[in-house]
């Protein structure tokens, strides 16, 4: 314990910067696989092109992609945009599956009931499909999120600041100390990120606490829409 507390301000920097690294290619996962997993869901050949692209993609070795990133879009070695965009990447590749079921999901009667009380294409999508996905949306983001995390201290190898160091360097040495404090801070912050998701999950899904078809009867409830 007296190394950690010795070494508290380097762990606290390694940690932001895990934090950091982290958050934007989860969101950017999110954000992205949004509509082409709603694509998916809709057209069979989209879905197979997809699905297919996004394995052959998250088959690719982490450290060998941290390389080629740069190479491709001319950034050096050491920037964190390399991770940044290569985690995105992987992302997408397991929430695009997770967001194709999750629209998929969503019963036919219940868009057409939507469809038939006058819900255009795109108010169908934000009233009904998306808050229908939602609970297996936020489970496919819970898996990005503990992978992203885990696979952010692999860009220690390439020099990329992050709690990764701590294992590289604590190998290095032979010092376990360091090791577990590296391996501990990951875990917690994994935690965190979780932790997060739900909490956020049950407010911006209040309906889901009790059950999905309340939402359902309300939009059979809603009157009919008479168009001239």
């Amino acid at each position: 314990m007296s190394w950690v507390w010795t070494n508290f301000g380097l762990i606290w920097s390694l940690t932001l910067s895990q934090i950091w690294l982290s958050v934007l290619p989860i969101a950017v996962a999110f954000v992205v696989s949004i509509p082409l997993g709603y694509l998916a869901s809709r057209n069979r050949t989209a879905r197979s092109i997809l699905l297919s692209l996004g394995g052959i993609l998250y088959t690719i070795p982490s450290l060998a992609l941290f390389v080629v990133i740069p190479v491709l879009i001319g950034t050096s070695l050491l920037d964190p945009t390399n991770v940044i965009i290569a985690l995105s990447i992987y992302g997408v590749a397991i929430m695009v599956r997770s967001a194709s079921d999750a629209f998929a999901a969503v019963s036919e009667p219940v868009q057409d009931s939507a469809t038939a009380v006058g819900f255009s294409r795109w108010q169908r999508f934000f009233v009904v499909d998306l808050p229908l996905a939602g609970p297996v949306l936020l489970a496919g983001i819970r898996v990005v999120s503990v992978s992203t995390v885990s696979l952010v201290s692999v860009g220690s190898v390439i020099g990329v600041s992050s709690l990764g160091f701590l294992f590289i360097d604590g190998f290095q040495r032979d010092f376990f100390t360091e090791i577990w404090t590296g391996i501990v801070g990951t875990l917690v912050i994994a935690a965190v990120f979780d932790l997060a998701l739900v909490f956020a999950g049950r407010v911006l899904m209040p309906w889901n606490r009790q059950s999905t078809p309340l939402l359902e009867r309300a939009i059979r409830s809603r009157p009919p829409v008479m168009h001239s």
